[in-house]
């Protein structure tokens, strides 16, 4: 490094070093350069840096939020969330690929924003942006905008979420009871259709049930003395005894007929199922535990002006490095720059005549010149043409040789030539 007498810049540590490099920035150069070009470098790192982390965290969330264990009462999971206000994951299996995903989320975004930032140019050199530059630079900012949408939703339903947790818990709870309803709505039609099914037998039990349950209760007024004859159990409340014995025989006859059976395994079988139906109904509750239902409640929790809010902050976060250099103004880092492409290029025999010709459309185009593969085709043709030029030599001094002996020897010539394939000589 030449060492100067009128400005020292300041000796770059391992992080600025790091941080220069996510910003793609040529080492090299800034360590000859001012000290505020790798400042601005350094911050320029720093904010790709800084969205790759962003991106790995909300990642890693939103994966673990996807892949985490559903239970019936969301709260279940986050009790230390509202006594501790502090979220420990159950599950480390999932909590494993979450870090996982998280990081290799991390270094893609990571990749893509340094690609975004290394590849936008300076512009016109001025703090202003033009149309020209920020036409020229519209698919990285689309780019960043959908990175930036990425980062935010995971984020917006971190932050809220206790409030998300309990309006999803209330959405779990309304579909769980539409579900048990639903299953006791089916039961109760499958046990009204066996019994109609039943028809005069099932007539029979109703009545014969109902007759039972009246001669009970006058049998209890009896022995209580409510009929005012006394509180005995006199022979009128053995009549009525008797008779209640007579019909529960009946009832019990009825009630053992194939029929009847056939109904009440039905009916058990039905039983069952409403059972299953009540645990399906809580477990599909449980399950309405993902990441669209936590983005949904999200926008209606914190409203569309909060969560645009949010976005658009992540948005200014990822598309800063963007905006800013194209508002950059040229300094002796970008000089060194363009002395080194054209000390590359000059070293590798590339010219190039800026703005030498227009095209058909009437714009100005660059003529490149690459001196050393014309060099290397110049040789190549030449190379050739001599080729050509010793090869049609030997054929004419074959030729010579060869008359020059048929002049000698003309008998012999002819003796050695070949018949054709007819056989003449």
């Amino acid at each position: 490094m030449k060492v100067r007498d009128y400005y020292v810049t300041p000796a770059s540590s391992s992080v600025m070093r790091f941080l220069w490099k996510a910003a793609g920035g040529d080492r090299y150069l800034l360590e000859r350069a001012t000290y505020s070009d790798q400042v601005k470098y350094m911050c320029l790192g720093g904010i790709v840096f800084a969205t790759g982390a962003m991106a790995g965290l909300a990642g890693g969330y939103a994966f673990y939020t996807i892949f985490s264990p559903k239970t019936a009462d969301v709260l279940d999971k986050t009790k230390t969330v509202v006594q501790n206000t502090t979220y420990i994951p159950t599950d480390p299996q999932t909590v494993i690929l979450s870090v996982l995903f998280g990081i290799i989320w991390g270094l893609i975004i990571f990749n893509i924003d340094r690609f975004i930032v290394t590849s936008t140019g300076k512009g016109d050199g001025t703090e202003a942006i033009t149309w020209g530059e920020l036409k020229g630079a519209i698919p990285r900012i689309l780019m960043g905008a959908i990175i930036a949408l990425t980062i935010s939703k995971p984020v917006e339903i971190r932050m809220f979420k206790t409030e998300i947790d309990l309006a999803v818990q209330k959405q779990q709870e309304k579909e769980k009871q539409a579900g048990i309803e639903q299953a006791k709505i089916n039961y109760d039609k499958k046990v009204a259709d066996t019994k109609a099914k039943l028809g005069k037998i099932q007539n029979d039990i109703d009545a014969k049930e109902a007759a039972i349950t009246d001669l009970r209760s006058e049998i209890s007024k009896e022995i209580t003395g409510k009929n005012g004859n006394g509180a005995a159990f006199g022979p009128r409340a053995e009549e009525l005894e008797r008779q209640a014995g007579i019909i529960e025989n009946q009832l019990k006859e009825l009630k053992n007929t194939p029929e009847y059976l056939a109904a009440l395994a039905d009916m058990k079988k039905f039983d069952d199922e409403k059972k299953s139906d009540i645990a399906s109904a809580e477990q599909k509750a449980a399950t309405l535990d993902g990441l669209l239902i936590r983005i949904q409640k999200a926008h209606e929790i914190a409203g569309w002006v909060i969560s645009l809010f949010i976005t658009l902050l992540f948005m200014a976060i990822e598309l800063t490095p963007v905006f800013f250099k194209l508002m950059l103004i040229k300094t002796p880092y970008d000089y060194l720059a363009e002395n080194r492409d054209e000390l590359i290029k000059a070293e590798n025999g590339i010219e190039v005549r800026y703005d030498y010709y227009k095209d058909k459309a009437g714009q100005e185009r660059h003529l490149v010149m690459n001196h050393e593969a014309d060099k290397m085709v110049y040789e190549k043709i030449k190379l050739t043409d001599i080729q050509k030029e010793l090869t049609n030599y030997a054929v004419e001094q074959y030729k010579n040789r060869e008359k020059k002996r048929i002049d000698e020897n003309l008998d012999d010539y002819i003796k050695n030539i070949p018949p054709d394939e007819s056989g003449n000589s």
